[in-house]
C-alpha cells in the first residue's frame, strides 16, 4: 500500500457538507483514496511520498460530465462558424466521416490534455459515431496514458441519409451491431468499484440518429448490466422536421 502526503496549502478548499476553507491545509492519501483532509499539524507526519504545497490553493479534482472529444479536431471550420446545429451538423458531418482511429486517439489526447490542465480529474465522453475501423476502444485506450478517471459512453446512430434522416450513411449502425459491441464494452471495460478509471455509458444519440426501438433496447441493456444511459433527447419536433 502507497500513502502520500499533501500539505501546507495555503488553502485547502474541501467542499464538503461545511464547506471549510482549511489554511496550512492538507491531505493523507492511501492507495489513490483520500483518508484525512485537515490542517497539515493534524496529518500523519510521513509518508511515502510528500507534496509540499506552500503558497498554492488545493482544490478539489473538476468532474466534466459531457464532453465530444472527436470535436476538438474541428473547431475551426469556417462553415461552421455561427451557425445553428443542424447547420452545423450537415456541415461537419461529412468532415467527421473521413476520421479514422487515429484521429479518435489524437482527438481523445489533445481533450483530456486541455481538461487536465484545467483542473479535471473525471471526464465524460459521448463518442456516437465510428467510421472507418473506429471503435470507442481507441479512445479508452488513448485515454490510459492521460491519467483522468474516463466514463467512456458508446454513442450509436442508425438512422441515416438514405432513411430520410441527418447523418451520412457512413457514419451510422445497424441496430444489431450497436447493441451487440455496447455488451462488448461492457464486459470488456467497465469498472463499476470505488477508484476505477473506466466506466461504460450507453448513449443512443438522438431521437433523429436513433429509433425509439434502439433508445428502449438501450436503456434495458444498461439496465441489465447496471450501467449508466445517457442521451441527447431534449431535439423538438421542428427540428426533426429539418431531417425530413
Amino acid at each position: 500500500m502507497s500513502t502520500l502526503l499533501v500539505k501546507n496549502a495555503h488553502i485547502l478548499v474541501t467542499m464538503d457538507d461545511l464547506r471549510r476553507e482549511i489554511r496550512g491545509g492538507g491531505l493523507f492519501i492511501r492507495d489513490g483514496f483520500i483518508e484525512q483532509a485537515g490542517a497539515t499539524d493534524q496529518l500523519p507526519a510521513t509518508a511515502d511520498e510528500v507534496l509540499d504545497l506552500t503558497d498554492h490553493i488545493l482544490l478539489p479534482g473538476l468532474v466534466n460530465t459531457h464532453h465530444h472529444f472527436y470535436q476538438t479536431l474541428t473547431r475551426a471550420i469556417p462553415a461552421a462558424q455561427n451557425a445553428n446545429l443542424f447547420h452545423w451538423l450537415k456541415t461537419l458531418y461529412p468532415i467527421w466521416a473521413k476520421m479514422t482511429p487515429e484521429d479518435i486517439r489524437l482527438s481523445t489526447q489533445t481533450a483530456l490534455a486541455e481538461l487536465a490542465l484545467t483542473g479535471c480529474t473525471t471526464a465524460s465522453d459521448h463518442l456516437y459515431l465510428f467510421p472507418n475501423g473506429s471503435r470507442l476502444d481507441d479512445e479508452i485506450e488513448a485515454a490510459a496514458d492521460l491519467g483522468l478517471r474516463l466514463h467512456a459512453s458508446r454513442g450509436s446512430m442508425s438512422l441515416g441519409e438514405s432513411q430520410g434522416w441527418l447523418p451520412p450513411d457512413s457514419v451510422v449502425d445497424s441496430e444489431e451491431k450497436i447493441l451487440a459491441d455496447s455488451e462488448r464494452l461492457i464486459q470488456k471495460y467497465h469498472n463499476p468499484n470505488p477508484g476505477s478509471m473506466v466506466q461504460i455509458v450507453l448513449a443512443p444519440c438522438s431521437p433523429f440518429s436513433v429509433t425509439g426501438e434502439l433508445m428502449k433496447q438501450s436503456a434495458e441493456l444498461a439496465r441489465r448490466y447496471g450501467v449508466h444511459l445517457h442521451t441527447h433527447l431534449a431535439e423538438t419536433q421542428d427540428e426533426e422536421a429539418f431531417c425530413r
